[in-house]
């Protein structure tokens, strides 16, 4: 049986050429990587928009960072779970921390100057986001509070409302950066939340009366009242 000889590349040869091959590999890699984080950096995008409320500012995020519900924070202490709000509770005149949906609701004490920190605060979220870091500690699907929400009821009336709002009055609640939950309805008097920058907000007693109750007085004619309970 006839036997090819084929000559052998010597030792520093083939040390040269398996080098070569992995700085070829390693170049490959950190250009994917390089790709990776510019694609992150393009696809995050934090703008402010300001609300109704002079005391809050809205921070729209161009992706879902709560999946249900909402949630808010008035200090350090109940952020706990929530590594993202316990770091914007530490900038200096933040009072409270609304997240729900794609937004973030900070709300200020009567020091701060929102011209000077939404550069600064814009900036921190689209990092955290660039970064990767957790909006929670435990799971990223947050519900609301069940008891400052009550999304269904046994009460035909009560459900009539909850439909009334979940349809008319959240919607235009949400785009002002705040949140209205229904929690009773007792002799004609129906008691809601206000979350974010409806909190404490100037035009939110004209807005219950002269808007969200004459629309529930249309469309449940039992209603005669609406009152709102800031959390």
């Amino acid at each position: 049986m006839l036997k090819l000889a084929i000559p052998c590349e010597n030792d520093g040869n083939i040390e040269i050429l398996v080098n070569l091959v992995l700085f070829i590999h390693l170049i490959s890699v950190t250009l994917h990587q390089i790709k990776f984080t510019m694609e992150i950096k393009k696809a995050v995008t934090v703008y402010a928009e300001s609300t109704p409320n002079p005391a809050s500012m809205k921070f729209v995020l161009n992706f879902k960072i709560v999946d249900e519900g909402s949630v808010e924070y008035n200090s350090q202490a109940q952020a706990g779970n929530c590594p993202l709000a316990y770091q914007l509770l530490s900038f200096s005149g933040i009072s409270s921390v609304f997240i729900t949906s794609n937004y973030i609701t900070l709300s200020k004490n009567s020091e701060l100057d929102w011209h000077e920190q939404i550069p600064i605060l814009r900036e921190f979220i689209r990092n955290y986001f660039m970064n990767g870091e957790p909006v929670f500690t435990g799971p990223r699907e947050q519900i609301a509070d069940p008891s400052s929400e009550k999304t269904r009821s046994s009460s035909a009336l009560e459900s009539k409302i909850i439909e009334t709002l979940d349809e008319y009055v959240k919607p235009a609640v949400e785009q002002d950066g705040g949140a209205i939950h229904f929690k009773s309805f007792h002799e004609g008097k129906v008691t809601v939340t206000l979350r974010g920058a409806c909190s404490g907000c100037p035009s939110s007693t004209i807005t219950l009366k002269n808007g969200i109750e004459n629309l529930l007085k249309q469309f449940v004619p039992e209603v005669t009242e609406v009152v709102a309970e800031n959390e």
